[in-house]
């Protein structure tokens, strides 16, 4: 009858001698990063971008502050009383004139409020800056844009052609010593002549 020789497991040898190769490796790896500067720098810098990158993604974003619907307003405009409305009124309403007429551009806020690419023609007359692709506040006086070109007046004339197409018609731009216009008296005439008209009988 055969003998049964119990012989040593040979995994359980090469599992114990690969423990100290691996403190070995780590060991080594170490070693180099800390004998190189350049290995210490890049190191850093991996660890900045590291913590870049979960600060960005747990960081809270400010709340984007939101704006109500604001009541429709018909009245002409000073350059003087135009400047009010800048965006950075109590209610953050904003109104440019374009060619002698002002619109409503308080909707297009990431564009002409305080804070977007073109707040200088917020509360302003931005005519001569749209006619001229110059990003500038309009001028404290009423400019009547006789010194532009054929080219730029008829620039202007195309982006109010957008304006009136986007933002809502306000009033005119007052000229010095102009008038403004009585909107409510218009508006009750017209009012009444649409309640006089009667359909026809058949």
């Amino acid at each position: 009858m055969a003998e049964n020789i119990d012989t040593p497991a040979s995994g359980s040898s090469s599992s114990s001698s690969s423990i100290p190769e691996e403190e070995s490796l780590i060991s080594n790896f170490i070693s180099e990063i800390i004998k190189s500067p350049i290995n210490l720098l890049l190191v850093a810098v991996i660890a900045f971008l590291v913590y870049k990158i979960f600060r960005s993604k747990t960081k809270n974003e400010p709340p984007v502050q939101e704006y109500k619907q604001l009541p429709r307003i018909r009245r002409d405009f000073t350059i003087e009383d135009l400047k009010k409305y800048d965006g950075k009124g109590p209610d953050g309403r904003i109104l440019i004139a374009v060619n002698g007429s002002v619109y409503d551009a308080t909707r297009g806020r990431k564009f002409y409020g305080p804070d977007g690419p073109y707040a200088a023609f917020g509360g302003r007359d931005a005519s001569r800056g749209l006619a001229t692709f110059s990003v500038v506040p309009g001028k404290d006086e009423y400019d009547d844009l006789s010194d532009l070109n054929t080219t730029e007046m008829n620039s202007i004339l195309e982006w109010e052609e957008q304006f009136k197409e986007r933002y809502d018609y306000v009033g005119k731009l007052l000229k010095p010593g102009e008038v403004p216009t009585n909107y409510s008296d218009e508006e009750d005439e017209g009012s009444q002549q649409e309640s006089d008209v009667k359909p026809k009988e058949d």
